[in-house]
């Protein structure tokens, strides 16, 4: 049996039993995006396959570097850390070629915690989406630099002066392709074997910058695809003593890396496609530009759930590949939203807003929910973009927040987004955004040494 052949208990207890390893990986993402695994003995998973099984839930208290939020409820001390109920995915399941082909099978929350779960709010909004009718097609296109560091070399140099596994600008060039054949192949192999093939790998321009177009996949599928890929390249490059990151910009000197999400739906049950009509200006239906008005209007009150650091504000800049109002148009890469015309297959919208720091199943949840908003309130959308959107500003399109605080209360007061998530989820999701951003007023920047030290 294949992982692929996997959609039930019964088949994941086969498949673990076939391979006969004595443990098994399985993985809990948190909210921000980082897969949280352990190894637990083939007779745990085995019986937890049916019953489940217990995560302490420091998991949904922790930030990404494991201090502790003080302000929120899912968690903390005063839960005395119990021990949350997850339930195992069968179908997620893969084999971990860098791990002796152990099997790794992701978790999400079972029991009241699912309120705040990633895994578990994306899948509210795709049972949203079946209620109304459709089916949801999703991929996600990574931008990403690779560095000839390691996580020791990284420290000591205080992320400072760091080398780019190649210098310059060479966007698309066959020369660091070829150079870089080894690792291309590498990366492309493992995505492969792993159940997340990509369309395309390619050099951007930066140094050591590059992109990475992972397959469409239905559904909730589309974002375990995400997440293994970003948890899994970084573990291919650090085993080839590199270091791969998807913060959302890493220096002054080059543009951000995006998280775009390609998103598209149709009738249920494998029907035709629902954003297609070919007798419409650019083939676009009536429900595509329902869903399009939809994720327009609720750009600015979501912002945070696709730009969820301190950092993601520093790619929302003019003139560096990322938006910075909610605009949309045609082929325009300008825009926050892109319309892609096509064939009824391909006919789709480029949630490009989206950074490569945000966790796949809140990208998708906001792109898809807000899309699913405007259906269902029957939403318009004003006139496409033409030209450069930075230079028309809100002429094109509402502002966004500018710093996560911003983007924090704009959530925390959204009522979409309460209807879509669920007010327990705006709640958490908020106050972590919250916490980071206090975490950061706190510090002290390198910029404010060069600039105050001396000379104020």
């Amino acid at each position: 049996m294949t992982p692929t052949d996997v959609r039930t208990a019964e088949q994941a207890r086969a498949l673990i039993v076939e391979r006969d390893l004595s443990h098994v990986a399985v993985g809990y993402v948190d909210v921000d995006g980082m897969l949280r695994a352990k190894l637990l003995s083939r007779e745990k998973v085995l019986q937890a396959l049916d019953g489940g099984l217990n995560y302490c839930n420091v998991v949904l208290g922790w930030d990404s570097a494991d201090a502790l939020y003080d302000n929120a409820t899912a968690s903390g001390w005063h839960t005395g850390f119990a021990d949350a109920r997850v339930r195992i995915v069968p179908e997620t399941c893969r084999l971990l070629p860098l791990d002796g082909e152990r099997p790794l099978f992701l978790v999400e929350m079972s029991g009241a915690e699912a309120a705040v779960c990633p895994r578990a709010t994306l899948g509210r909004v795709l049972d949203r989406a079946g209620e109304l009718g459709f089916d949801v097609a999703a991929a996600f296109e990574y931008e990403f630099f690779l560095f000839d560091e390691t996580p020791d070399s990284v420290r000591g140099k205080g992320f400072r002066d760091l080398r780019p596994l190649a210098p310059g600008p060479f966007g698309y060039a066959a020369l660091r392709s070829g150079a870089h054949a080894e690792l291309y192949a590498g990366i492309l192999e493992l995505c492969e074997r792993m159940g997340m093939p990509l369309e395309g790998l390619h050099e951007e321009s930066g140094p050591g910058a590059l992109e990475a177009a992972i397959a469409v996949a239905e559904g909730i599928e589309a974002a375990d695809r995400a997440v293994l890929f970003k948890t899994y390249v970084k573990v291919l490059a650090q085993r080839r003593g590199a270091m791969a990151t998807f913060m959302s910009r890493w220096s002054n000197d080059w543009p951000g890396s995006g998280g775009h999400l390609h998103v598209s739906l149709r009738a249920r049950d494998g029907g035709a496609s629902a954003f297609h009509d070919a007798g419409a200006p650019d083939a676009m239906s009536p429900v595509m530009r329902a869903f399009l008005a939809g994720q327009q209007a609720l750009m600015p009150e979501l912002l945070a759930m696709v730009a969820p650091t301190i950092n993601s504000y520093s790619r929302l800049v003019p003139g560096f590949w990322a938006p910075t109002n909610a605009t949309w148009g045609v082929e325009n890469r300008t825009c926050a939203l892109r319309v892609i015309p096509g064939s009824p297959g391909s006919q789709r919208i480029e949630y490009r807003v989206a950074g490569a720091d945000a966790n796949p199943y809140l990208a998708l949840a906001a792109a898809l929910g807000s899309g699913l908003w405007g259906i269902e309130h029957g939403l318009e959308p004003g006139a496409p973009t033409a030209g450069n959107a930075y230079e028309l500003g809100v002429r094109a399109g509402p502002a966004l927040p500018a710093t996560l605080w911003e983007g924090a209360q704009a959530l925390r007061g959204s009522g979409a987004a309460r209807e879509l998530f669920g007010a327990g989820f705006v709640e958490h999701f908020a106050a972590t955004r919250e916490w980071e951003e206090r975490a950061f007023r706190g510090s002290v920047t390198s910029w404010e040494l060069e600039r105050y030290f001396e000379g104020i």
